[in-house]
């Protein structure tokens, strides 16, 4: 006999296809928007903003570990990083220990150009969550939290 509890979990995943459609529009004008706030002296693609943001949090990555975290091929990857270097926005350097590896750095120049654009959708986003009441801010905390989780799942 099925209890309360199995039948509300049965009647959630049902919802899972309906649920999943509506978060994927709901993200994805949710970026286009994002990306329409940029700081307007910012002229660099998403793609390299997401290098530079990668950077940005972990001070030095290897070009394969940068390729794999934003699921691109090393060569592309190659190319990115080269256009960034040539903007002064990253530096690289050849491994240590292994002379093979190539070690990419953000430079104050990438530094700041994350942290301007960063503060333009920051602010424009928060103008928007100015107007949503306590519990609905709560939600999106947490949606925030669980979106993250499957993002980089």
């Amino acid at each position: 006999m099925p209890t309360a509890q199995s039948s509300i979990a049965a009647g959630a995943t049902s919802d899972i296809p309906e649920v999943a459609s509506s978060l994927r529009t709901s993200v994805m004008r949710m970026r286009r928007r994002l990306a329409n706030e940029r700081h307007p002296d910012n002229d660099l693609s998403l793609g390299s903003m997401a290098v530079l943001g990668a950077l940005f949090a972990n001070d030095e990555m290897t070009l394969g570990a940068l390729a794999a975290r934003e699921r691109v091929q090393p060569p592309s990857m190659t190319r990115m990083v080269n256009c960034l270097e040539e903007g002064g926005y990253v530096a690289r350097r050849q491994g240590e220990t292994d002379r093979r590896q190539v070690l990419v750095s953000i430079t104050d120049k990438g530094r700041r150009t994350v942290r301007k654009d960063r503060l333009s959708r920051d602010a424009w986003l928060a103008r928007q969550l100015a107007d949503i009441d306590a519990d609905e801010l709560a939600a999106l905390r947490t949606a925030a939290t669980i979106m993250e989780r499957i993002a980089t799942s």
